[in-house]
């Protein structure tokens, strides 16, 4: 095998890191890429309103971010990205807010569907619902109660 290397009848190829105390895959993330945000994948956000009236309603009652997240059993990071409009929303944390601050906030809407995917059942009540509206008093599921 030396001898054919040295007269070059055959060929080697040298292996990328090879022989080096580092892995190929553990390079300067060479094919790492941003993953884009699409429609998708992209979260919705609170939104420049809601953050807005927090830091009203905050600064009416003289808190600071750190008092009320504290008040709140939040983080301040929390306040701060409420405030900022970059959170993630969640009804729990704008329904103790709402409670602290003693004020109605703006809630974010929903993300709208696609047009074809709203049913025509809308305004229709099922004989179930119809029951419930008028007092009765339906058990859901189960057997029935023993008295």
């Amino acid at each position: 095998m030396a001898q054919a290397l040295r007269t070059g009848a055959v060929q080697s190829e040298r292996k990328y890191a090879a022989g080096m105390n580092s892995s190929a895959h553990s390079g300067a993330n060479v094919n790492a890429r941003k993953l884009e945000e699409t429609e998708e994948t992209r979260h919705a956000s609170s939104g420049k309103a809601l953050g807005k009236a927090i830091m009203q309603a905050r600064t009416a009652k003289k808190m600071t971010q750190k008092q009320l997240a504290t008040a709140i059993n939040e983080k301040p990071q929390v306040i701060g990205q409420y405030e900022q409009g970059s959170a993630i929303p969640n009804p729990q944390i704008i329904s103790k807010l709402e409670r602290q601050l003693n004020c109605r906030l703006p809630r974010p809407g929903k993300a709208p569907k696609a047009a074809g995917a709203a049913g025509g059942a809308k305004g229709k009540q099922t004989a179930n619902q119809a029951q419930q509206k008028k007092g009765a008093n339906l058990t859901r599921g189960g057997p029935a109660k023993r008295r």
